[in-house]
């Protein structure tokens, strides 16, 4: 899996409920075509990336198709939560 672009968003929490900020990544990854996630549109991940203090960490994540916004039925294994992670990290300030 490899990123080769990506979105980030700061989300408004209109309730006021949750503490802490929010961020959405749209992760744009590419994938060999015999990998069962790979899609001819495209292959994307969408995660939620909150900050509360010190504490940083991915609240939600998945694999979406990008030609058709559809969620793919994938979990997310723990090497690559980490991954996403460091990404979004690394980048909240770019």
């Amino acid at each position: 899996m490899e990123i080769t672009a990506y979105t980030m968003e700061k989300i408004t929490d209109p309730t006021g409920i949750l503490t802490g900020e929010r961020y959405e990544f749209r992760l744009y990854i590419t994938l060999d075509e015999e990998d069962e996630l790979y899609a001819e549109g495209g292959t994307g991940i969408r995660a939620i990336f909150a900050v509360d203090g010190d504490v940083e960490k991915i609240a939600s994540a998945y694999f979406f198709e990008r030609e058709t916004e559809n969620i793919l039925d994938f979990e997310l294994e723990e090497e690559e939560i980490e991954a996403i992670l460091a990404f979004c990290q690394n980048n909240l300030e770019a």
